[in-house]
């Protein structure tokens, strides 16, 4: 069951962000795509949205956040090879996978390393920032079934989870579609592409220190 809501609506961003601090899912757009958005502090809106999406739970959901303060709640300072691409490429389309804050130890899923990294992206879209600065960090995966399209419209995404017995609020933005977030990740001066996407990885290869060939892991 799905709700469509104008994001520039009055009262819009206060009745999202009461149903994300009740463990609820709620679709939100971004500028990359549309996504499913919950408050990784709450273990049972985690294991909700891994389900409602049919995501592997070997698969860790990155976090998106408003800005330096909240970066620093979930990975602390920087190293230099994310302090460089973050710098030249926040707000925006990247995904920095890096380590974790020490006291950070919400359980986004993944393979026991994705315990002591965690995927970081400040969007470049007023909407979700928003959410982020109300609530704190949030985590976000693509709207869309696993393995699916990603939803670029609020349509796609009620039409995607229409037959869902959990609520799904969705904050109509209009249309996002551009290209999913670049995913990069990064320990001290050495980073790799985990997956190529809106930053092409040729143009993030000189930026922040030696690069490693492309791997596999968050995404």
């Amino acid at each position: 069951m799905t709700e469509i809501v104008a994001s520039d609506a009055s009262g819009a961003a206060g009745r999202a962000a009461g149903a994300l601090a009740s463990g609820s899912v709620v679709a939100v757009p971004t500028d990359t795509v549309y996504g499913l958005a919950v408050d990784p502090t709450q273990p049972e809106a985690v294991a909700l949205l891994f389900a409602l999406k049919g995501r592997p739970v070997g698969v860790a959901l990155p976090v998106l956040v408003a800005g330096s303060e909240q970066v620093d709640q979930v990975a602390g300072r920087l190293e230099p090879a994310a302090a460089a691409l973050a710098g030249r490429y926040w707000p925006g389309p990247l995904t920095l996978v890096v380590p974790r804050r020490r006291g950070f130890t919400v359980d986004l899923g993944g393979p026991p390393s994705a315990r002591t990294t965690v995927g970081v992206r400040r969007p470049d879209h007023p909407v979700v920032r928003a959410l982020c600065e109300l609530l704190g960090p949030l985590a976000v995966t693509s709207a869309n079934v696993h393995g699916g399209s990603p939803a670029t419209t609020a349509a796609e995404v009620a039409g995607a989870f229409a037959g869902e017995d959990q609520p799904v609020l969705v904050l109509d933005g209009g249309t996002c579609d551009g290209v999913p977030s670049t995913v990069v990740e990064c320990r001290g001066r050495a980073s790799r592409c985990l997956r190529d996407g809106a930053i092409p990885w040729a143009a993030l290869r000189g930026t922040g220190g030696p690069a490693a060939p492309i791997g596999r892991g968050w995404g």
